[in-house]
């Protein structure tokens, strides 16, 4: 009998327009194009509201397509038949997986197979025990659940898919979090890293063998075909691909771009291997990962493949895997106290195997109880390799719908809980402090030479040749090496995965990160250090901290203190143009800058830099530069004095001291009423600094006398003809109070703020100081408040 069923048409890729009489979203690219523009959308405004509880951006991705499928929004059938049609779905699972096949490839170059051989025995046996326990309470409860909601599946399959889906620690997740709550340098952190990614390797391989099984050959010598040709790609590719990867990368010297071949070649490389393993039956991603895990780590081949490809898969093509997971799954299709009570059951057998298991084996190899505990819940990260698994049992037949839910429910629960968890159970010991430290200030000891330590932060190679003239500046007379200069290197943490190469380059915070190996290509930035070093007396350290933005000035506090800085500097929030107007870098900095001034250890100082010393390092006995300190009066006006005090040792600069005072007949003939606070130090630092610097002939003291604050302005637009004017940011007295007003920027204080204005052309540099205090004065503390413009 001849069926009367008629199969739809398929979809045309472009309509003709509106005015044809077409409807876009009845054709393939303008129906992707609305459902990608819509995932954006969700999953950016999901992980925007998630941000403050610190979750990873995967949870606001699987929350965002369970929302867009028939759990939620697609409940509304119109909706669902309207933007997620059943004849669109072969077109966005393509786009999806194939976004999914480069992420995998990422995630295999995250993995350094040197590492792991490195992996000591203590991470190893953590690793093993967290991937046993859970992977046998998973077969345990593959049983109840095959006795009640799945029914009829196949055993072998659905045991393996459950063993691994309950003991899977999802690796590139679990960085973001140990970085996100700055745990990747501690030991805990270390160990977690270390077992997951054992974690990981073996959560593939026994993937493998499900996929495997899960086959719908009859034969059972066809999962044993599968399985050995499998290995042998594997051993194939262990023994072409590092060789020539390797070549590639001798030939991509640092700093110089990648070829394009080069990229293209690797890339067709990873669809051919994907190509391989889906035509062995395994999954076209294994080929990718096996291709990333291969691909050498040394040289900048690894990070240019990572920056060519990681923003286009991770922001645009990866979210669609989350909805077209989202779409496959149905939370109302558990239903019943039977099924909430398993799904409660798997959750706990879930933690339980992880947390149970490693915490167990952690203090048998004598890890604190905190730190077991803290890894226990670490390790318990799903998260996007979870849901590889489970969409793949899904596609194989061997999860249910149900199954699939519950399942589906269970990473997101798990992956939620980590990061509250492990802040509630695990306080990190900081570093100690070995001892309240003396010099918080470049004045301390009046105006003398002893040891002296800064502590610079800098964003990239811009700000390096002003950093390095200003640290040869502040040297000395290099009689004898008296400057230690601690220079860290801030690295924002964000959801890409060069974040977590940067991690991998990276050594603990506080620690040098030469590079020994001149085989493995140098940083621009380590050269430099490297290059100054030997041309000088002055011992520099530099560092790396990668965090977020908003905490970032934790690392800057906690780092100057454990080094007793007397000084730290930061860079202003802009940089200057080619036609010489300021221009906003970031404007996030400018929160990191009003913090470190709020918290700071020691006397900080904000550096504009309008290019002090030229564009490249200018030698010691080439240094010929003119430095300007502006006196009103006050703690940080005593700070700034110190320390160009400090650089006139250097018999390279010449220093300007310009003191500026107020005539006080003048100023009492007016209306004006101001509260003052003239400090009595002001004649006691300025004859000091008389008597003990001002004997060389490369400094000069001036006094200016003036009645108003417009004769003020006039006098510092004289004297500001120079390479680096140093002000102190908040100046006392009642002149600096007449020349308070609201400013733009209130963190650089009156005088800088008036320095930097487009209306005063100046082209020298500038150096905020402000002094240590153990309790700022009001009118410092008020204009570091956000919500504070001016302070009168």
């Amino acid at each position: 009998m001849a069926s009367n069923m008629t199969c739809p048409p398929p979809m045309k890729a472009t309509s003709e327009g509106v005015f044809q009489g077409n409807n876009p979203l009845d054709y393939a690219l303008p129906l992707v194009i609305v459902q990608i523009c819509l995932v954006l959308l969700l999953t950016r405004a999901l992980a925007y509201l998630l941000k403050p509880l610190r979750q990873p951006r995967v949870i606001a991705e699987i929350i965002g397509g369970v929302l867009l499928g028939p759990s939620a929004l697609g409940r509304n059938t119109t909706y669902l038949h309207t933007i997620f049609p059943t004849k669109s779905l072969p077109v966005l699972d393509t786009l999806a997986n194939l976004g999914l096949l480069f992420f995998l490839f990422l995630v295999g170059l995250e993995l350094d197979l040197n590492s792991l051989r490195r992996t000591g025995k203590k991470a190893l046996t953590i690793a093993v025990a967290g991937i046993s326990l859970p992977f046998i309470l998973g077969i345990c409860v593959s049983f109840v659940l095959r006795a009640t909601i799945s029914k009829g599946v196949n055993p072998g399959p659905f045991i393996v898919f459950m063993g691994v889906a309950m003991s899977i620690t999802a690796f590139p997740v679990l960085a973001r979090i140990l970085a996100e709550l700055k745990l990747l340098t501690t030991d805990v952190g270390r160990m977690a890293m270390s077992a997951a990614a054992v974690n990981d390797v073996a959560a593939w391989i026994l993937l493998a063998l499900a996929v495997a099984l899960s086959g719908s050959g009859h034969s059972p010598f066809v999962a044993l075909w599968v399985f050995m040709c499998g290995s042998a790609f594997i051993m194939l590719c262990s023994f072409v691909i590092p060789p020539i990867f390797k070549w590639m990368s001798r030939r991509c010297p640092e700093g110089e771009p990648v070829d394009e071949v080069y990229v293209c070649a690797t890339l067709g490389v990873v669809l051919a291997a994907g190509f391989v393993t889906d035509a062995i039956g395994i999954h076209a991603l294994f080929g990718a990962f096996v291709v990333g895990i291969l691909i050498p780590k040394e040289g900048p081949f690894a990070g240019a493949l990572v920056e060519k490809v990681e923003d286009l898969v991770s922001g645009l093509f990866l979210p669609l895997y989350f909805v077209s997971s989202g779409l496959k799954t149905n939370v109302a299709s558990i239903r019943g106290v039977e099924s909430w009570c398993l799904f409660v059951l798997v959750v706990c057998a879930a933690c339980l195997g992880k947390i149970a298991g490693t915490v167990v084996v952690s203090l048998w190899c004598k890890v604190p109880f905190s730190e077991a505990l803290a890894l226990g819940l670490l390790m318990n990260t799903k998260g996007l390799v979870e849901l590889i698994v489970l969409n793949i049992g899904k596609d194989r037949g061997v999860l249910n719908d149900q199954t699939f839910a519950i399942l589906v429910l269970m990473a997101l629960v798990t992956t939620f809980i980590t990061t509250p968890s492990v802040i509630a159970v695990y306080k990190p010991a900081k570093k100690a402090t070995k001892s309240e430290y003396k010099n918080k200030t470049v004045y301390g000891k009046g105006f003398a030479t002893s040891q002296f330590r800064i502590f610079i932060t800098f964003h990239g190679i811009r700000n390096l040749p002003t950093m390095i003239n200003l640290i040869e500046a502040s040297r000395g007379t290099g009689k004898k090496e008296t400057l230690t200069v601690h220079a860290m290197h801030l690295m924002e943490l964000t959801e890409r995965s060069s974040a977590i190469l940067m991690v991998h380059k990276a050594r603990r915070n506080g620690h040098p990160f030469w590079k020994k190996d001149p085989n493995k290509g140098s940083d621009q930035i380590v050269v430099a250090f490297e290059a100054f070093q030997q041309l000088s007396k002055v011992s520099i350290r530099p560092t790396t901290a990668i965090s977020a933005v908003s905490s970032m000035y934790e690392d800057i506090c906690e780092e100057a203190e454990a080094k007793k800085a007397s000084m730290i500097i930061l860079q202003f929030h802009k940089h200057i143009r080619l036609d010489g107007h300021l221009e906003t870098t970031r404007d996030e900095y400018r929160h990191v800058n009003r913090k470190v001034l709020e918290h700071a250890p020691c006397s900080v100082s904000i550096l504009v830099d309008r290019g002090f010393g030229g564009t490249s390092h200018v030698s010691a006995s080439n240094v010929d530069s003119l430095v300007t300190v502006l006196f009103f009066g006050g703690h940080d006006d005593h700070e700034a004095l110190a320390y160009g005090a400090r650089m006139a040792e250097h018999p390279g600069i010449n220093l300007v001291v310009v003191r500026i005072l107020l005539d006080y007949n003048a100023a009492n003939s007016g209306s004006v009423s101001v509260e003052i606070s003239e400090p009595p130090k002001d004649d006691d630092v300025i004859a000091e600094f008389k008597d003990k610097i001002l004997k060389k002939s490369t400094i000069k003291y001036m006094e200016r006398v003036v009645k108003n604050a417009s004769e003020a302005i006039e006098v510092i637009r004289d004297n500001t003809r120079c390479n680096l004017v140093i002000v102190g940011r908040m100046p006392e007295g009642e002149l600096a109070a007449l020349m308070r007003k609201r400013s733009e920027f209130p963190e650089m204080g009156p005088i800088g703020n008036l320095l930097i204005s487009p209306e005063f052309h100046i082209t020298a540099s500038v150096l905020v100081v402000q002094q240590y205090r153990p309790q700022l004065s009001v009118h410092a503390l008020a204009s570091l408040k956000e919500e504070e413009a001016s302070t009168d």
